[in-house]
Order: C-alpha cells, then structure tokens, then sequence
C-alpha cells in the first residue's frame, strides 16, 4: 500500500501535500460559507457561480497548461503556483478581516485561484511520475489521493470550528501558512534523484498533439466521459453539503462536519486503490455506477445523521473512481505526452464544475437540494452504464480463449496465456530481453 514511500523524493512530498492541504480545505469550507451566508442570503445560485469562476480556467486555458506542464521544469512550475495561491490567500483574508469583502471582489478571487490551480494541476499530477518509477507511479497517485482526502477529513470540521471561533478571514490566514510546507518539501525534493523526462518529437504539436492522441483511445475517451458526467453534475459537493446542512438546521461547524465524514469514505477509497497493482476500467465503471445509488440514496435520508452516513459510500465511491481514473491516464499514456493530456484530464475533472455548479445551484433554489443531488445520481448511473456498454462493446469482459494472446518466450519456455489489454499496458508486460515469438492466429479464429 505505501511501497512510494521508498522514495525520499515522494516521501518529502507528501508530508508537505498533507499539510498544505488541510489548509487548502479549511479555506474551501470558509469559502462557501462566506459566500452563502456572509455575502448572500443562502444564495446557492451564487455559490454554484464562485465555483464556476474557480473551476472554468482550466477548460479555458487547457492548451496552455498542458504545454507548460511538458515544456518546463515542473518543480518550478509548482514553486511558483504555490506562492502565487499563497499571496491570494493573504489577499482575500485582510478583505474579510477589514471587512471590506464584496461578492463581486470574492468573484474576482475565485477566477484568480482559478487561473493559478490550472497550470498547478497538471504539472502536480504529471510532477508525481518523475518522481517514482513508471511501476509504482499508480500506488503514488493513490496515495495522493489519499493525502488529499486525509486533509479533508481534517481541514473541513477544523475550519468549520474555525469560522465558529474566529471568523472567516482567520481561516484564510491559516491555509497561507500551510503553503509553506509545500514550497519547503519541493525546496528539498532531490532533483538529481528525479526521473529523466522524456523529450522528443511528440514534445511538438502542443494541445493538438495531445488532442490527437486522446483520439486514438477509445478507453480514454470513456473515461473522460464518465469523469466530465460526475463532475459536472454529481461532485458539487459544497452545493449539496451546505445547503443540506441548512435544511437539517446545523451552522458552519455541522456544514463542516459533513465535509469531513465525505473524507472518511473518501480516505479509504484511496487506500485501497492504492493497494492494487495497476488501474482498471471495470474500477472505474462499477465506482461510477455506486457513486450513482449512493447519491440517490442520500437524497432520501430523513435526518442529519442518516444523510452524513450515506455520504461515506459517496465519498468511497468518488474517490475509487477519480483515483483509479487517474492512475489509469498516467500509466497508459506516452511520457512524452503525459502532461497535455493531464491537461486535458484535469480540464475534464475541474472544467466541468463550471457546467454543473451553476446548474446544480439553480436546481436548489428552485426544488430543494434533494432534487439536486438526485440528479446528480442519476448522472453516476449514466456514467456507469455508459462504461459496462463500451466493456461490452470491446470485448474488455470477454475471458474466453479466442480473446486472448498466445505468446512463447522462447523454444525451451512453456506457451504463456497473457490476457489482452490496452496496446500500452500490453506492451509493457511482455518486454523481455529474450526473443519473442508470436504464434500465427488459428484459421478458425474469427480475428485471422
């Protein structure tokens, strides 16, 4: 499960990731209670519009991001975002605690943390595989995953009592400080210790190239289509958990109670993606589909404490499907292209927000936040129909003999049975410094 740790590099990394985290989701709790109870009248139309504006840059902006995240030295790259995230932080904290903050000036914020995390995010994510090697690259983002959710079972339920105990703007303050932990741990980071990065022709071409390749995958592409389905109109979490709270009559400290029981289900999903050996679809598809009849499920609870339970299966089965996504992207992909199409990836994950929220804020304001997270649970059980369909379609759940690749090492080796998988992972498993041979399909073999 934590077989990364054996790298200093990764180990350095992640103690400052947990702790600059927990102050990342204090600020996001403090965020979305500003917004809804401070500088509106429990406007969720206009929560649903800050995360738009926070989340709408890296879909804006992927052609760039993704060429940055190849083109320059990702270490730098991060230094800088993390400082700029931090002066933010600063700035919108002596708004709140002058009390001069406006919902036009927190708009303006958000944008501005928005256009900062999409050039932080691919570079973050694509940061992780120079840093461990290409079999352990999936453990790592798992437990990435992991730390995030760590945080966020901490860094809610601390920030709501924060806010209690405060006020909002301290909170702000608070994650400026946890920033540091990250630019020190990047400041240690051995580069020498760092995996040579991959550069040549496919380095050219910018988004286009990156575009092309997405193309030629259709597993890729499913994925990203259930990933931009639950993003946009399941994962608005801080819609959903706020104004649930409010219905069940709970303040700040319950709003952030919910956050972090989401993280319990989240933190074990992580944990335990990261125990498997590689990322598979059918994680992804089954996920996607749980997510689905968790949502629907907490949508019919009738109390506080019935709807926070449900929410560990929804935070289980949102994090199983976002970890194993990612992991299956990084590992599949061509290293010369990895960081465009974590772009895009990312653009996906976050781009999708800025569809979704305002939609999912409307839908609360109008019917209620029940018939909001319905609909986003129903967007799960798409998403997960939509991968068993292409499964089905492509012979992924196929284990019959004709669908398998029959493969001998050399004369004097027995005949080894290697299930057929994606061209990338394929390749990767029958590379040996011994010949090999490929039988000639039998002529009853339908594929001759």
């Amino acid at each position: 499960m934590f077989r990364s740790f054996r790298t200093f590099n990764y180990r350095t990394w992640f103690v400052g990731a947990v702790i600059s985290n927990i102050g990342g989701w204090m600020q996001a709790t403090a965020q979305d209670w500003v917004v809804l109870t401070e500088l509106t009248d429990n406007d969720a139309a206009a929560m649903g519009a800050t995360m738009a504006l926070q989340f709408g840059p890296p879909l804006v902006l992927v052609s760039l991001t993704g060429w940055v995240a190849d083109r320059f030295d990702r270490r730098k790259v991060l230094l800088t975002t993390q400082s700029v995230l931090m002066a933010l932080a600063l700035g919108v904290a002596a708004l709140l605690l002058t009390g001069v903050m406006t919902l036009p000036l927190m708009f303006c914020f958000a944008a501005a943390f928005g256009v900062t995390n999409a050039f932080d995010a691919p570079a973050r994510q694509a940061f992780v595989s120079d840093m461990v090697s290409r079999e352990d690259t999936s453990n790592a983002v798992a437990l990435n995953s992991a730390s995030f959710n760590m945080a966020r079972l901490i860094g809610p339920a601390v920030g709501g009592l924060a806010i209690v105990a405060l006020g909002s703007g301290w909170v702000f303050v608070a994650n400026a400080v946890t920033f540091l932990a990250m630019l020190i741990a990047l400041l240690l980071i051995r580069r020498n210790e760092l995996i040579p990065r991959i550069k040549g022709g496919k380095n050219n071409g910018g988004l286009a190239a990156g575009f092309r390749y997405v193309l030629t995958r259709p597993d890729l592409l499913v994925v990203f289509v259930m990933v931009f389905l639950i993003g946009a109109f399941g994962m608005n979490f801080p819609i959903y958990a706020s104004t649930m709270a409010l219905e069940f009559g709970q303040g700040a400290d319950g709003y952030g109670l919910l956050s972090s029981v989401l993280a319990i289900g989240s933190l074990a999903g992580a944990l335990l993606a990261a125990r498997r050996d590689r990322a598979r679809v059918r994680v992804i598809v089954i996920s996607a589909a749980g997510f689905g009849v968790a949502s629907l499920v907490s949508a019919l609870m009738p109390s506080y404490w019935s709807y926070a339970a449900v929410l560990i299966l929804v935070g289980f089965s949102t994090v199983t499907m976002l970890t194993t996504a990612n992991g299956y992207v990084q590992t599949t992909t061509d290293a010369a292209l990895r960081g465009r199409v974590l772009a895009l990836y990312m653009a996906v994950v976050m781009g999708s927000t800025p569809i979704g929220a305002p939609i999912a804020g409307w839908i609360v304001d109008e019917f209620g936040p029940r018939a909001s997270i319905m609909v986003g649970g129903i967007a799960g059980v798409l998403a997960g129909a939509i991968g068993l369909g292409w499964m089905l379609w492509s012979g992924r759940l196929h284990r019959h003999e004709r669908t398998r690749f029959l493969l001998t090492l050399d004369e004097t080796r027995p005949l080894s049975v290697i299930r057929a998988m994606d061209p990338v992972s394929l390749d990767d498993r029958t590379t040996s410094t011994m010949p090999i041979r490929v039988p000639h399909p039998r002529k009853d073999d339908p594929r001759h």
